[in-house]
């Protein structure tokens, strides 16, 4: 990879991203309010895929991909509408703050945790001691330590648990895929969601067009800023920064979930909340250095 020599702009474009990121809670918490979940993930991945077909023209990355990625794109899909659904479900019932702050720093962890298990990867102490610490972390965040089982076995705790698996499991068939490009596989990932939603599951009760505009803004948000915008920064600056440079941003996604969510729905912040998502962060930066 050639290094960019002039990393500026594109380390202002990633936090940008990250806020995307942070702000698809938000978006998604409003829209739960107007739309069934399923309309929500067609409409957004609609728009999502179409708006992809104009960077991946300039990108000049071909649209063809062969069977066994199209094949991993099809049980991708299937996983990443279980993902969204139960994404969309948890923070509708509970908060956009802690959906946030919780499955983005539950995620990594889980997935490397996966991870060592399919590699059958026998962990150093310093990742032991990392995998420990976010554990402690993302416990925090759902304030286990106040021992009101009635806050702790929330039916939307269970969706966001749920939710960070499915990702992971997204994760690990993705990257297993083939050695397409990341943009073109998604691209294919959010089509052929698209169009699962579209034949199996989306009723189309409420026509979008007819909806008041903060609800057509959010919807476009969500799929313009927070998945087009923010993937595509993402895989981007990972050609021109490289890996481990962008791997510190996705840091600044459950902050910015927390700190959107407080301003855009007024939802309290808690103590526990932050420091939990302050040391699961630290957990995932451990772990990343050892990979």
């Amino acid at each position: 990879m050639k290094e960019e020599k002039n990393p500026g702009i594109f380390y202002a474009l990633m936090v940008l991203a990250m806020v995307g990121w942070g702000a698809s809670w938000v978006h998604v918490k409003y829209l739960s309010e107007h739309m069934s979940i399923h309309e929500i993930i067609f409409y957004r991945y609609a728009l999502t895929a179409l708006s992809m077909l104009p960077i991946l023209r300039v990108l000049k990355l071909p649209l063809h991909i062969d069977r066994r990625t199209l094949i991993s794109a099809v049980i991708a899909s299937v996983i990443m509408i279980l993902y969204t659904w139960l994404f969309i479900a948890g923070t509708h019932l509970g908060t956009a703050g802690l959906g946030g702050a919780f499955v983005t720093t539950l995620i990594p962890i889980l997935t490397f945790g996966l991870m060592a298990v399919l590699q059958r990867k026998r962990l150093s102490r310093r990742q032991i001691f990392a995998l420990a610490l976010g554990a402690v972390g993302v416990m925090t965040i759902l304030n286990v330590w106040s021992f009101h089982a009635e806050q702790i076995f929330r039916l939307e705790n269970l969706y966001f648990i749920l939710a960070a698996a499915s990702w992971a499991v997204l994760t690990i068939v993705s990257s297993r895929g083939s050695d397409t490009h990341p943009l073109v596989f998604s691209f294919w990932l959010y089509l052929l969601v698209t169009l699962f939603e579209g034949i199996f599951l989306v009723d189309f009760r409420i026509d979008p067009l007819a909806q008041p505009i903060l609800v057509d803004l959010n919807l476009l948000l969500l799929a313009l800023f927070s998945t087009t915008f923010a993937t595509s920064i993402y895989f981007i600056g990972g050609q021109k920064l490289g890996a481990d440079r962008i791997s510190s941003f996705t840091f600044l996604v459950p902050f910015s979930a927390i700190g959107l969510s407080a301003i855009f729905l007024g939802e309290s912040v808690n103590l526990g909340m932050i420091v939990g998502t302050v040391m699961a962060v630290v957990a995932i930066r451990m772990l990343n250095k050892q990979r």
